[in-house]
C-alpha cells in the first residue's frame, strides 16, 4: 500500500498461463483487500495456495485480551504500565502480553526468547509492530524481509509469516489492527502518492525481496486465526514457495527515526506526528527534533482534556520531558474523561528548551480502552497522584 512493487519472475499479463523452466504450471493467487475493489498483489506459487487439508482447531497461540475482572466499575484514573517488569520467554507468538484493547485495536509487548516452528496468518487484522529491541527477519510468500531496532513492522491481515530472531534481547510492542492500517488520507496526494510535504517519503520504506528458498526451515503448518479462534492447516509441500509476483500489498518496514514531524513557532498538536492509522486510532511517532521556537514558546505539551479520546504512549528512549518515573519500556494510559498533561515543574522548566531528546510511540483511540490482567500486574500505583503539587 506504499509503492508498486515487483519482484522474481512474471508472466506478461495475470491470469494467464505460466509454467517454470520444467513446463509446470504455477499458480496465480491473488491477494486482496476490500473485496476485489482495494489494493492487490498477484503472487505466482510452484503449489496450490488453497492445497491443504481439513482444518484442525487448536488452543490459543497466545493470550487473547479480556477486560480484568470488575475492569467497567473501577475508577477513572491515569496509569503506568511497567512493560520493562513483565517476564521475558516465549516465541513472537507465544511471547504476547495484550495490555489493552478496544473493538479497533490490541495493544500489548512480546520479549521472546525462541522461535515459532510454525506460520501464523492473522485473519483478524493487520499487525504492526514496532522493534523496541533486536534483530531479525519476517519470512513470508513475499520473501524475506529484515528488521532492526527501531523499525515498524507491517503484515498484512490474513498473511502467513514467521519471525526469525537473531542475536539474544528481544522486545516488540505489537499491534493489532483489526479494522487495518493505512497511512493518514491527509499525506496522499489525488493520484495516492506520498505528498511532498508528508513527513516520510516512499524512500523511507523498505519491503522484502524474493529469494530462493524463501526459508531454509521444513515448516508445512499454517496456523490462522479469525475471531479470536486458531485453525491449524497442514501443507504437503512448503508454503513459502513463491517464484514472483508484484502489487501494493505486502509486508515493508519503516524506522521510526525516518519520520519528520513538522515544527512551528509555537506547540503544534499531536496529530502532526501521527504515523499510521485505522479506522479509529491513530499511532503515532515521537523521535529527536527541533521544538517550539517563537518568543515565549512554551515546548512542553499543554495540559488538555482528553474529551473523546484515550492515549497511550511507548515510551523508547531519551528524555521525557512531561513525565518523571518513566523508563524505556513503561506505558503510559491517559482515559478519556479527565484533564491530562505535564507533571508538576515540566510545564514551567520546558521554557527555553530547543531540543527534544525523546523516541516513544503514542495511540490515540476513540473508542474506549479495556485493560488486561497482564497491565494490572504491572501498574505502578503511585503514578496517578505525581500531578499533585
Amino acid at each position: 500500500m506504499i509503492n508498486y512493487r515487483r519482484e522474481g519472475k512474471l508472466p506478461k499479463k495475470p491470469h494467464s498461463v505460466f509454467r517454470d523452466d520444467n513446463q509446470s504450471l504455477l499458480f496465480e493467487h491473488c491477494f486482496t483487500r476490500d473485496g476485489f475493489d482495494g489494493p492487490f498483489s498477484i503472487l505466482y506459487n510452484e503449489a496450490p495456495p488453497q492445497g491443504f487439508g481439513d482444518g484442525e482447531a487448536v488452543e490459543p497461540l497466545f493470550t487473547l485480551p479480556a477486560e480484568i475482572e470488575g475492569g467497567e466499575k473501577e475508577a477513572l484514573r491515569r496509569r503506568h504500565l511497567r512493560s520493562q517488569d513483565l517476564e521475558v520467554g516465549g516465541t513472537p507468538l507465544t511471547g504476547r502480553k495484550p495490555l489493552a484493547f478496544n473493538s479497533d485495536i490490541v495493544i500489548g509487548t512480546c520479549r521472546p526468547t525462541s522461535e515459532d516452528d510454525l506460520y501464523f496468518s492473522n485473519g483478524d487484522g493487520d499487525e504492526l509492530l514496532y522493534i523496541h529491541r533486536g534483530e531479525g527477519t519476517l519470512i513470508s510468500p513475499f520473501g524475506r524481509l529484515d528488521f532492526g531496532p527501531g523499525d515498524y513492522v507491517f503484515v498484512p491481515q490474513a498473511l502467513a509469516h514467521r519471525i526469525e530472531l537473531r542475536g539474544t534481547e528481544h522486545y516488540f510492542l505489537y499491534f493489532e489492527c483489526r479494522s487495518g492500517v493505512h497511512l493518514p488520507k491527509q499525506y496522499r496526494n489525488p493520484v495516492g502518492q506520498l505528498r511532498m510535504d508528508a513527513p516520510y517519503t516512499h524512500r523511507d520504506f523498505r519491503g522484502p525481496e524474493l529469494v530462493s528458498p524463501i526459508d531454509t526451515k521444513s515448516i508445512l503448518s499454517v496456523i490462522s486465526k479469525r475471531r479470536d479462534r486458531f485453525t491449524k492447516h497442514s501443507f504437503p509441500s512448503t508454503p513459502m514457495d513463491t517464484v514472483g509476483w508484484d502489487g501494493t500489498v505486502y509486508p515493508f518496514v519503516f524506522p521510526i527515526l525516518n519520520f519528520s514531524p513538522r515544527i512551528g513557532q509555537y506547540h503544534l498538536p499531536p496529530t502532526v506526528h501521527g504515523t499510521f492509522a485505522t479506522k479509529g486510532s491513530l499511532i503515532c511517532s515521537f523521535v529527536p527534533r527541533k521544538v517550539d521556537f517563537g518568543e515565549g514558546a512554551i515546548p512542553c505539551p499543554y495540559p488538555h482534556s482528553n474529551v473523546q479520546v484515550d492515549e497511550v504512549i511507548f515510551y523508547c528512549d531519551g528524555d521525557f520531558t512531561s513525565r518523571k518515573g518513566v523508563g524505556d519500556g513503561s506505558v503510559s494510559f491517559h482515559p478519556a474523561g479527565v484533564p491530562h498533561g505535564p507533571q508538576p515543574g515540566a510545564y514551567e522548566a520546558s521554557i527555553g528548551t530547543v531540543e527534544a531528546h525523546e523516541t516513544a510511540v503514542m495511540l490515540d483511540t476513540f473508542d474506549p480502552l479495556k485493560l488486561t490482567s497482564w497491565a494490572r500486574s504491572v501498574e505502578a500505583q503511585e503514578y496517578d497522584d505525581s500531578w499533585k503539587t
